[in-house]
C-alpha cells in the first residue's frame, strides 16, 4: 500500500488546526481514526508532514554471497548442510539451511548432483 500524499497529510493535520474532533477528519477524508493521530504525533516530534521512508534492508547473505558462489562452483553437489558447515569453519558467521537455500535461489545457483 502506497503512503498518502503530502497534500491529504497538509489538508488533514490543517483540519486538525482547526480544531475539528479525530474522528470528524477521519470520516471526512476516509481515512482511520489512528492515522490521523499518527500524522499528529509525527508532526509534533520530528515537525514532518512527509510519510517516512523505509530503508532497504539488505539480505543476511549478502556478505558471503561471494563465498558461496566460489563454495558451490568447486563442488557442484554440497548438500545445504555441508555448506552450513564451511560457512561457520571458514568463516566464523552462522545461518540456518533456510537462509542459505534462499541465498542460493537468489544468486541462481542450483547444487546438482553429479551423473
Amino acid at each position: 500500500m502506497d503512503p498518502h500524499s503530502v497534500e491529504l497529510r497538509g489538508e488533514v493535520l490543517a483540519a486538525c488546526d482547526a480544531n475539528e474532533g479525530t474522528r470528524v477528519i477521519a470520516v471526512r477524508f476516509q481515512v482511520s481514526e489512528s492515522w490521523v493521530r499518527l500524522i499528529k504525533q509525527q508532526r509534533r516530534e520530528t515537525g514532518q508532514v512527509a510519510p517516512k521512508t523505509a530503508t532497504p534492508r539488505l539480505p543476511k547473505w549478502q556478505a558471503w554471497a561471494d563465498w558461496l558462489v566460489a563454495k558451490i562452483a568447486a563442488q557442484p553437489d554440497i548438500y545445504l548442510r555441508e555448506l552450513q558447515v564451511a560457512l561457520k569453519q571458514e568463516r566464523g558467521e552462522e545461518a540456518c539451511l533456510a537462509t542459505i537455500c534462499n541465498a542460493c535461489r537468489a544468486l541462481e545457483q542450483s547444487r546438482k548432483k553429479r551423473r
